[in-house]
């Protein structure tokens, strides 16, 4: 339904510069956009385009025309398109806003995304309309380069419509980084676009805590760590609920043969829960209890980086000399996610 609405939109808007029909004026340049079909126009849109007339968009002479009128061609109704022509006058940018914003649209379209969920995404995030046609397809593309195929596609976009603002080098950079850093494979790397696309806006070395503490402290595998969808939950949830399981004896960190006396939950049923399940069905434990040991363990997480940062201030001093390659070593190196806590 979205690609035949957007193809008749193409098809209107191609042949427009040679139509007259009716000009709307939009700022000082007046447009004839050409209306394909045979729908009439009721009442109330002769008189939206009426009250319009003196407050249309600015284009430049000859650019497609944003308009109600197109908008409910597109297949808004007129209160949805309403909220569209308001939101995109105050564009800052003027004409080029306005361009920007008529691409914007086509291109969710021909996503085959529906009118209800275009307008939805685009509250989620107005910035969407400013971004250039061109950089728009770009950032699809390698969505789709991803393995990101359709339905996929359009789920994550619909849910978290951001990751259309985020330039392709980026995204590209944590693909990369969750393959060799992390070591999940090709797929693993896909399901997590696709479950937590929001991962692409994290901070890699936050985020490489803490795979490194979900992987070495907890002993689980990349597998399971997508399954739970681990990158969904701040590194304070994770850590709170597993030292709370370790030291109720519920949990242990496995053996360098990965095996462990007891047998430790799933992390799915740790994480993947609400705070109420957990400690009923997990900790079996109490939310009073849970709540003195969060705050207790706040404490000793505040006092190890004070200490920490008191270690490194005195490391500094005393290796002045030190080479800057081997700094960045060290950094790198073995002392791992110890030194990047957050």
């Amino acid at each position: 339904m979205g690609t035949r609405v957007a193809a008749r939109q193409v098809l209107r808007w191609t042949v427009m510069k040679a139509a007259v029909f009716s000009p709307l004026r939009c700022g000082t340049c007046p447009l004839q956009p050409l209306r394909t079909g045979c729908r009439s126009l009721c009442s109330s849109q002769n008189t939206n385009r009426a009250s319009h007339q003196s407050h249309g968009l600015r284009l430049q002479p000859g650019d497609p025309e944003l308009s109600l009128l197109s908008l409910l061609d597109m297949g808004f109704t007129d209160s949805q398109a309403q909220r569209i022509y308001k939101d995109t006058s105050k564009l800052r940018g003027g004409s080029a806003a306005c361009k920007h914003a008529l691409s914007t649209l086509t291109a969710l379209f021909v996503l085959g995304l529906n009118p209800s969920s275009v307008l939805k995404l685009l509250e989620k995030c107005p910035e969407l309309y400013t971004v250039r046609e061109s950089l728009l397809q770009q950032r699809i593309g390698n969505l789709r380069k991803l393995g990101l195929v359709e339905g996929s596609l359009q789920r994550v976009v619909s849910h978290f419509p951001q990751i259309l603002t985020v330039p392709v080098k980026t995204v590209k950079s944590m693909a990369m980084f969750l393959r060799e850093k992390c070591l999940f494979t090709v797929q693993q790397v896909t399901d997590i676009l696709r479950d937590t696309p929001a991962v692409v806006l994290e901070n890699t070395d936050q985020l490489e805590y803490k795979f490194q503490y979900v992987y070495f402290r907890m002993g689980v595998k990349q597998a399971e760590m997508v399954k739970s969808r681990l990158f969904r939950y701040t590194l304070d949830e994770v850590r709170s609920r597993h030292s709370f399981m370790e030291r109720r004896g519920l949990y242990q960190t496995p053996d360098k043969k990965g095996q462990t006396i007891i047998i430790n939950p799933k992390l799915d049923s740790i994480l993947n829960v609400d705070q109420d399940t957990f400690l009923t069905d997990v900790a079996k434990a109490s939310a009073e209890e849970y709540e003195v040991f969060r705050r207790l363990l706040a404490r000793e997480w505040q006092e190890e980086e004070r200490l920490h940062g008191t270690v490194e201030a005195d490391s500094d001093d005393d290796d002045d000399e030190v080479e800057e390659d081997e700094e960045d070593e060290e950094t790198r190196g073995k002392g791992g996610y110890r030194k990047k806590r957050k």
